[in-house]
């Protein structure tokens, strides 16, 4: 299958400068981060971003190279460096407890603010005071799988390509525009400027999400705030909403983590866009 014939070596300067995407810092000076894993590296070999490969290298063990041969093809086609690297080496680049053989190294993909708005965004999810990386992977999952066209992660959040967040987003890093480093006020303005209608989820909304969608009112352009795992929403962002939803408890349990919230929030949005007369609650059994 045309795999490289020698090992790179893990002291090699590729292996150390992939490395170091581990932090924070070196990410954003060199514009690049880490996506491990089949799956996250089938999305990077197939995304380009303003006309280039999103991917540019990847390590791969002999074992990963041969069971994944299609995404090595591929890798090399789109004119990737694909690196053989020994288990030692993988597990040095990977962040995980068992290592899946594939580490790929990616350009930067965020879009500027100013370009999600001009596309008339119909569905956003706006991540504000986000600071747990794993909840920032997932809410971005959920988006993409409700449909959504961008989301927002304030200044105040966490980084968007934290080897966590990466994981937990399991390719939907490259599904969707995302911008980064925006401040609320800012993505709020823009976004009623474009007719989106902006709603914060709070657990102590004075509004409620079953009411919201019985009484019509989510089928427009919406964005939803959502908030720090612990402590929510501050006073201040929640004043910039239009409205302050929680999603209704029907149990017994105290509250809904963020990305379960989320999930109900985009997808409770997503439904009521789509429906041609309107549609019942999505949280009552």
């Amino acid at each position: 299958m045309g795999t490289p014939a020698e090992l790179i070596s893990p002291r090699s300067p590729r292996v150390a400068a992939a490395k170091r995407l581990a932090r924070r810092n070196f990410r954003t000076r060199e514009r690049r981060f880490i996506a491990e894993g089949p799956q996250a590296v089938r999305e990077a070999v197939a995304h380009r971003f303003n006309g280039e490969p999103t991917l540019t290298e990847l390590f791969a063990t002999a074992e990963a190279a041969e069971r994944y041969a299609d995404i090595v093809r591929a890798a090399r086609a789109a004119g990737v460096r694909v690196h053989l690297a020994a288990d030692e080496v993988l597990a040095e680049l990977s962040q995980t407890i068992t290592p899946q053989g594939l580490v790929g190294v990616c350009r930067f993909l965020d879009s500027p603010i100013e370009d999600i708005i001009a596309a008339r965004p119909r569905l956003v999810a706006v991540l504000a005071h986000v600071r747990d990386p794993g909840n920032a992977g997932t809410v971005l999952r959920c988006a993409d799988a409700a449909g959504a066209d961008a989301v927002i992660l304030t200044d105040a959040s966490v980084d968007l390509y934290n080897p966590k967040s990466v994981r937990a987003s399991v390719g939907s890093h490259f599904h969707l525009p995302v911008a980064v480093g925006v401040p609320v006020e800012q993505a709020v303005a823009g976004l009623k400027a474009a007719g989106v209608r902006i709603l914060a989820a709070d657990g102590a909304g004075d509004d409620d999400l079953d009411a919201e969608l019985d009484a019509g009112t989510m089928g427009g352009p919406t964005a939803w705030i959502f908030g720090n795992e612990a402590w929510g929403l501050p006073a201040e962002t929640r004043a910039l909403a239009d409205a302050v939803v929680r999603v209704p408890i029907h149990g017994r349990a105290e509250s809904l983590n963020l990305a379960t919230a989320a999930a109900v929030c985009l997808y409770a949005s997503a439904r009521a866009q789509r429906a041609s007369g309107g549609c019942r609650s999505v949280t009552s059994t």
